[in-house]
């Protein structure tokens, strides 16, 4: 038999529950929700869509025979108060320029390495290889280096605005270099800035 202390925590939890705000899906192609201080996923698909435009735009990836270059994916730096994944920044970046067929990503190299890649070569001469056949293991020579590399850095920069508002600048910076000569083929900056209450929490 439940005692009075125990009916009154359940009735809270139910209150508490019942008084929520419900749960909504986000629509990410219309979202009218408000702006917040720290970065969000808006600013990623921004930022990445701002930055894979001018480097095709420039022609920097393009091969005059028609053919794709190989590229990697270098070091990206966070350099924000912020705990960000870089590779949520790199993932549409990739995604777009293997969109746009003029490049193709390497998974034998770089940040995005497929250790499976690895895992499979070991197969020709590990203790368990009899049990493959050796036609379908990988040869040696087979990977393919990359040409070029995209590499970068996120930072951050706080500005007081005025006496109660703040001025919040994120910076997203992109190069590629090609990995033969050591030239950088291109790179760009995308600024987005933020102003908002200094209560807000930027990170």
């Amino acid at each position: 038999m439940k005692t009075v202390f125990q009916i009154i925590a359940i009735s809270f939890v139910l209150l508490a529950a019942g008084c929520g705000p419900e749960t909504s899906y986000i629509d990410t192609m219309h979202d009218s929700g408000k702006a917040v201080m720290a970065l969000d996923y808006r600013d990623f698909d921004q930022a990445a869509s701002e930055m894979v435009q001018s480097m095709l735009a420039s022609g920097a990836v393009k091969k005059a025979d028609g053919s794709r270059y190989v590229m990697a994916t270098g070091r990206i730096v966070n350099d924000t108060m912020q705990r960000i994944d870089t590779d949520q920044l790199m993932a549409k970046v990739e995604q777009e320029l293997l969109n746009s067929g003029q490049v193709v990503m390497s998974s034998a190299v770089g940040s995005k390495t497929d250790q499976m890649i690895y895992d499979t070569r070991d197969l020709k001469d590990s203790d368990v290889g009899d049990e493959f056949n050796q036609d379908t293991v990988a040869a040696k020579g087979q990977l393919i280096a990359p040409e070029l590399s995209v590499s970068g850095k996120i930072f951050q920069r706080n500005i007081r605005y005025d006496k109660g508002h703040q001025q919040v600048e994120y910076y997203f910076q992109l190069q590629v270099t090609n990995l033969t000569n050591g030239l950088r083929f291109w790179q760009n900056e995308t600024l987005i800035g933020k102003r908002g209450s200094n209560k807000s929490v930027a990170w």
